[in-house]
C-alpha cells in the first residue's frame, strides 16, 4: 500500500512538473525560436530588426488568405504556413507596434468585399470560377496603406524584403531622393509603348526602376544638366552617354560637395544596341564613359576591352548555319563566387549576371580605397569590344584563351577626392548658366563614397527577369539579383542600412538533391540501352511490314499491282520470328525502364522502413535497456 501510494505520488509530481514546465516556458520562453533551415528562412535580419524597433506608430498587417487554395495547390498552403510564421515573428520583435489579423476570405462573403476593396488579387483554382486570396494588406494610424496583391512561392526568396518593405513604407513616408541621368530607357520607352500599343512588356519600365522606386523617390536628371538639384541624395549615372564637359562637372562638383554617386559605364550597352534606332540602321557605338572624372579620383576603364568569362557564360543559340543548336556565349555571364560577401550591400545575394561587361582597376598610386563588389572568375579573359558588335559566339567561344586572372567589374570607392576641373568649363551655344550657380569646390570635405560598375546592362529585364502574364497583371520572377544589387548599394549609399541584405533570401524550395543525381545517373546508365532498343524495335517492325506485304509483283501486263499477295512458308517463319523478336524487344524496354526508377524506389522504401519500423524499434530496444539497467541497479542496492 505504501509503494502504491508513493507511485501515485510520483505520477501527480511528475504531472505537476511538466505542467509546471510548460506554464513557464509559455510565458517566458514563447519568443525564443530557433531556426533550424538551411537558408535561415524565418530569421530576421539586423536591418529588418531596426526597422521594427524604429516604429514610432503601430502598423497593421491583414492576411487574406483562402485555406482552399492551399487545399487545392499544397505548395501555396506551405506558403502561406511561412508568410505567417514570419509576420508572426514581425510581431514579436516590434513590441507590439506591429498588429496582426489573419482572414480566410470566403466567397461572396463581407471578407471577400474586404479584401477586394483592398485592391487584393483573387484568382481561380477550378472551373467553378470561385476566387481565392492570398495577399497583404497594411495600414498606418494616417490611414495610408500598402498592399501586396498575391504571394507567389516563386518570390519566396523576397519574402523578408517585401514584408519590410511594406512596413518601412508605412512608418517612413519620407524616402532618400535619387537622381537618375541616362540614356537608356530606364522609365520606358514610349516608341515601343506605340508600336506595341500597350500589349505586352514592351516599353514598359525597367523592373530595377520599379523596384528602386519602391523604397525611393526617383528623379530624372537630364544628360546636358549644368547642375545637380541639391535635393538629390544619391545620382545614378546608368549608360549616359555624350555627356559635355558642363554636365561631366556637374557630376563632379555634386561628389565633392557631399554627394553619393553610382556610376554605370559600359563598353558596350547591348539594351541600347538593341533599341530601335530612327533610321533602322543597327548602332555602331553604344559605349559610355566618365574618362575624365575617373582619371581625376584614380579610377581605370578601358571601353575598348569587354571581359569574357567561362564560369556562368549563357547558353545561345548558334548561327542558323552552324551544326550545334546551342553555344556558350563568354561575354554574358552568371556571377556567383564572385560576389563580394563581406559588404553589407552584396551578402546577401547569390548571382548577378553581366551582359558584355568591362572591368575597373585602382590606378597605380591612387589614394582611394577600391573595394571589389562583382569580380570575374579565374576562367576569364579580355575580348576586343568589336566581337560582341557582331557576336558569333562559336567563333568567340574557339579563339576564347582564359588567363587565370579575375577581372573587377563593380567595386567601391573611399576617399578624399580632387576635383577633375580648375574650374566651371567654358559654354558652347547657346548655353547660359543656371540662376544660383553654385561656387566652384576643388576637393571634398572627407571620404567621398560612391560605387562604380563597368556594365549598364544589368538594370535591363532580360538578364535578371522573366516577365510573364498572371491572369492579366504583369509579373516579373527574378532569376537573378541584379536589381536588388542596384538597390542595396543605392540604401548603402542613401544611408539607409536598415534595408540592406533583405532582397535576397535562401530559397524556400528544397529540392531531393540525391533523387535528383540518383536519377540523373540512371538516365546516363540506361539512355543508350534504351535508344538501341528501340532502334532494333523500329527496324523488325519495318521488317515485318515488308514481311507481311508477301508478294508484291505487279499483275499481268505489269500495269498495276497485284492484290492476291503470296506469303511463303519461309516468310510466314520469318514473320513469326519477327513478331517474338518484337515482343522480347518490348520486354527489355519495360525492364530498362523499371531500372531506371529502380534505385530511387529503393530509397523510398528505405526511408520507409527507417521512418515506419527502425525508429520506433530503435527508441523500443533504448527503453528496454534503459529499463534492464535500472532494474540491475535496484537489486545490486537491495543486495
Amino acid at each position: 500500500m505504501k509503494r502504491l501510494f508513493f507511485s501515485v505520488a510520483g505520477v501527480l509530481a511528475a504531472a505537476a512538473i511538466a505542467i509546471g514546465i510548460n506554464m513557464f516556458a509559455d510565458a517566458r520562453l514563447a519568443s525564443i525560436q530557433i531556426d533550424l533551415t538551411a537558408g535561415k528562412l524565418y530569421t530576421l535580419s539586423a536591418g529588418t530588426k531596426r526597422v521594427l524597433s524604429e516604429l514610432k506608430e503601430p502598423v497593421t498587417l491583414r492576411l487574406f488568405y483562402s485555406r482552399r487554395l492551399g487545399a487545392t495547390v499544397p505548395v501555396y498552403g506551405n506558403y502561406a504556413d511561412q508568410v505567417r510564421e514570419m509576420m508572426l515573428n514581425y510581431a514579436s520583435v516590434s513590441n507590439g507596434k506591429v498588429r496582426l489579423e489573419f482572414y480566410d476570405p470566403e466567397p461572396f462573403s463581407d471578407t471577400e468585399d474586404r479584401a477586394v476593396a483592398y485592391g487584393l488579387q483573387g484568382v481561380p483554382v477550378d472551373q467553378g470560377g470561385q476566387l481565392v486570396y492570398f495577399g497583404l494588406a497594411g495600414s498606418n494610424l494616417q490611414d495610408d496603406e500598402r498592399t501586396i496583391p498575391f504571394f507567389q512561392p516563386e518570390r519566396g526568396r523576397f519574402l523578408e524584403f517585401d514584408l519590410t518593405k511594406l512596413v518601412f513604407d508605412l512608418s517612413n513616408p519620407k524616402r532618400p531622393v535619387v537622381g537618375v541621368m541616362t540614356s537608356l530607357p530606364f522609365d520606358g520607352d514610349p516608341r515601343m509603348m506605340m508600336m506595341t500599343r500597350g500589349q505586352g512588356p514592351g516599353g514598359q519600365p525597367f523592373a530595377s526602376s520599379l523596384l528602386l522606386r519602391q523604397t525611393n523617390s526617383l528623379k530624372t536628371v537630364a544628360t546636358d544638366a549644368q547642375a545637380i538639384d541639391p535635393e538629390i541624395q544619391v545620382l545614378l549615372v546608368a549608360s549616359a552617354r555624350d555627356l559635355s564637359p558642363a554636365t561631366l562637372y556637374a557630376i563632379d562638383q555634386f561628389v565633392m560637395r557631399g554627394g553619393r554617386l553610382m556610376a554605370m559605364v559600359d563598353p558596350w550597352s547591348e539594351t541600347l544596341a538593341s533599341a530601335p534606332s530612327q533610321t533602322g540602321a543597327p548602332p555602331t557605338d553604344t559605349q559610355s564613359n566618365l574618362k575624365p572624372l575617373f582619371d581625376a579620383w584614380g579610377i581605370e576603364f578601358d571601353p575598348s576591352q569587354v571581359v569574357g568569362d567561362l564560369t556562368g557564360a549563357w547558353r545561345v543559340r548558334a548561327n542558323a548555319e552552324e551544326r550545334v543548336q546551342a553555344v556558350s556565349y563568354v561575354a554574358w555571364f552568371n556571377i556567383r563566387d564572385g560576389l563580394n560577401h563581406d559588404d553589407p550591400a552584396t551578402a546577401d545575394l547569390q548571382q548577378v549576371t553581366v551582359a558584355s561587361a568591362g572591368s575597373l582597376r585602382k590606378a597605380d598610386k591612387a589614394a582611394i580605397e577600391f573595394v571589389p563588389l562583382l569580380s570575374s572568375s579565374a576562367r576569364s579573359a579580355i575580348l576586343s569590344v568589336d566581337k560582341v558588335k557582331t557576336p558569333e559566339p562559336t567563333k568567340v567561344l574557339a579563339e576564347f584563351r582564359p588567363d587565370n586572372t579575375p577581372r573587377v567589374i563593380a567595386a567601391r570607392v573611399r576617399g578624399d577626392l580632387k576635383s577633375a576641373f580648375a574650374g566651371p568649363p567654358e559654354l558652347t551655344g547657346e548655353q547660359k548658366r543656371p540662376d544660383n550657380f553654385p561656387a566652384h569646390k576643388a576637393q571634398t570635405d572627407g571620404p567621398a563614397n560612391m560605387v562604380v560598375v563597368a556594365d549598364s546592362d544589368m538594370l535591363a529585364d532580360r538578364y535578371w527577369v522573366r516577365v510573364a502574364d498572371f491572369f492579366g497583371q504583369q509579373t516579373a520572377t527574378p532569376f537573378a539579383d541584379n536589381g536588388p544589387f542596384v538597390a542595396n548599394l543605392i540604401g548603402t549609399l542613401a544611408g539607409g542600412d536598415a534595408l540592406i541584405g533583405l532582397r535576397s533570401r535562401g530559397d524556400t524550395t528544397r529540392p531531393f538533391t540525391l533523387v535528383a543525381a540518383m536519377q540523373s545517373d540512371a538516365e546516363a546508365s540506361y539512355r543508350q540501352t534504351e535508344q538501341g532498343l528501340q532502334k532494333h524495335l523500329e527496324d523488325v517492325e519495318k521488317q515485318l511490314r515488308t514481311l507481311r506485304q508477301g508478294d508484291t509483283r505487279a499483275g499481268e501486263g505489269g500495269d498495276r499491282p497485284k492484290t492476291d499477295a503470296v506469303i511463303t512458308p519461309e516468310q510466314r517463319a520469318a514473320i513469326d520470328a519477327a513478331r517474338k523478336d518484337i515482343v522480347d524487344t518490348r520486354q527489355k524496354l519495360r525492364a530498362v525502364q523499371l531500372e531506371l526508377n529502380r534505385d530511387i524506389s529503393r530509397l523510398e522504401t528505405g526511408l520507409r522502413v527507417f521512418n515506419i519500423v527502425l525508429v520506433p524499434v530503435t527508441l523500443t530496444v533504448l527503453a528496454i535497456g534503459i529499463g534492464l539497467i535500472q532494474r540491475r541497479r535496484r537489486a545490486a542496492a537491495r543486495t
